[in-house]
């Protein structure tokens, strides 16, 4: 499935190339714009796949356009695009929702892994969430418990993903997606399969 992509970079050459790479890696493009809050705007009416963010553009920076999109409740990945990667930065960029970030000036091999990496890293969190939602409208934690129970299952995949990393030598997207489809096939939940894998009862 192709995947949609809206693009906000308020300086328009920067923009085009980010368009026409997009493309011609076969990325549908279904806006662009040059500021924040008409990017949270081109989200809500498109819901893309991906929102690819300049840090500084007039209307709302990068960070508030993402927490705004966030906030939105669609399944949005963010990339943002920042001459800068301070500590802070990132820090306030994972509490904004962004799933990866790109330093400027960027080339154009570098893009297309930035944006995987973003759309896998939020894909398996959407899964995690998804799973949880399950859980408490089947009874099996308490709506109070079920952020805690998000948290402790995030912990535990990671942690079996860095074995299966490291054991199997799978990529991040493969160790993930083994848990998720052992759970899916034994109807476990991701957190007893992440457990299994760490403690090595279950491997590849």
């Amino acid at each position: 499935m192709t995947r949609r992509v809206v693009i906000a970079e308020d300086e328009a050459i920067i923009r085009l190339d980010l368009k026409e790479i997009l493309i011609d890696e076969g990325y549908d493009v279904v806006g662009e714009t040059g500021r924040g809050d008409e990017a949270v705007e081109l989200v809500r009416t498109h819901q893309p796949d991906l929102a690819i963010l300049d840090i500084k553009m007039p209307g709302a920076d990068g960070l508030q356009a993402a927490r705004d999109i966030r906030d939105l409740g669609s399944k949005v990945a963010v990339l943002i695009l920042t001459a800068f990667s301070q500590r802070t930065l990132i820090d306030e960029a994972r509490e904004a929702g962004v799933a990866a970030y790109l330093v400027k000036p960027f080339q154009r091999i570098e893009l297309i892994p930035a944006i995987e990496q973003a759309m896998a890293r939020c894909e398996q969190e959407w899964a995690i969430d998804d799973e949880s939602r399950k859980a408490v409208s089947d009874g099996a934690i308490a709506q109070a418990g079920a952020a805690e129970d998000k948290l402790e299952t995030r912990r535990l995949v990671d942690g079996a993903k860095n074995v299966l990393m490291e054991r199997s030598g799978l990529t991040e997207p493969e160790a993930f997606e083994f848990i998720r489809t052992t759970a899916m096939t034994t109807r476990a939940r991701m957190a007893d399969i992440a457990r299994q894998v760490t403690e090595g009862v279950l491997t590849p």
